[in-house]
């Protein structure tokens, strides 16, 4: 499998990542990006240009940890530096297509339909995570290029994952993830249970284990048809006031950059 580079950034939104250790020993960058007004939730233009500023000199391949999902946001941004054909695969308790009510701002909750509309060198989207009432609310225009795994799909799949070796496997070629372009990989912890993480939205049922053996199999595709996953980022924090549920996002971070580090 060709792509990720070992490039591991961290994007200090609220000062979270200062109660947490999984980065520890680590070779990381650290974007300070605090005093930047305008970014919680919704980021405006100004905010957009000061990021994107702070981000020049670092490479768009690599495996980026973005703070809350108030700031999901910064999947768009990071698609946005793609210069090729590329494909994004995405793991979230909601759709995040929901159009922003102000023109002009960037939101968390709206994110993937401004990259659909916005970014040239999308092609199309995965969805893994939200559930079928959320599918139901995706507009029009959008579901043509979206594949959607919702939440029942995932329960019905989880007993054949737990009893059936392999499971993982025909899940991820029942997606049909073209692998003659390159693969974006977007992660929100809450599409995990609240036994695993402690988010800033509301959460999923999926468990860490369950998440792990997905990617494993998405990761052992890839490789087997030589393709190329370009980028990973991760977020789901908790707020910085609600720390103390912090030591479950840090193993949860722990066992995801692990994971990450050993395939690439």
């Amino acid at each position: 499998m060709e792509g990720l580079k070992r490039n591991i950034v961290i994007m200090d939104f609220s000062g979270i990542y200062q109660e947490e250790q999984f980065y520890e020993g680590e070779q990381i960058s650290w974007i300070d990006l605090s005093d930047i007004s305008g970014t919680n939730c919704y980021c405006d233009g100004d905010a957009q240009a000061q990021i994107l500023e702070r981000m020049e000199k670092y490479p768009v391949s690599g495996i980026y940890f973005m703070d809350s999902g108030n700031y999901h946001y910064m999947s768009r941004i990071g698609a946005g530096r793609v210069k090729e054909p590329f494909n994004l695969l995405v793991f979230d308790n909601h759709t995040d297509m929901q159009l922003p009510a102000f023109g002009g701002l960037l939101s968390c909750g709206g994110w993937i339909a401004s990259a659909l509309e916005e970014v040239e060198k999308l092609q199309e989207v995965w969805l893994i995570g939200p559930d079928e009432e959320a599918y139901g609310q995706v507009e029009e225009p959008f579901k043509g290029r979206v594949h959607f795994l919702s939440r029942e799909r995932l329960a019905e799949a989880r007993s054949h994952m737990a009893k059936k070796k392999g499971s993982e496997e025909e899940l991820i070629r029942s997606l049909e993830i073209p692998v003659n372009i390159p693969l974006y990989v977007s992660i929100d912890k809450d599409v995990l249970c609240p036994e695993e993480a402690a988010t800033t939205w509301s959460q999923g049922d999926m468990t860490l284990e369950e998440m792990l053996k997905v990617l494993l199999a998405l990761c052992s595709h890839f490789e087997k048809e030589n393709g190329k996953i370009l980028q990973v980022d991760i977020c789901g924090e908790c707020d910085p006031d609600k720390s103390m549920e912090s030591p479950k996002n840090d193993h949860a971070n722990k066992e995801l950059l692990w994971f990450w580090k050993k395939w690439f």
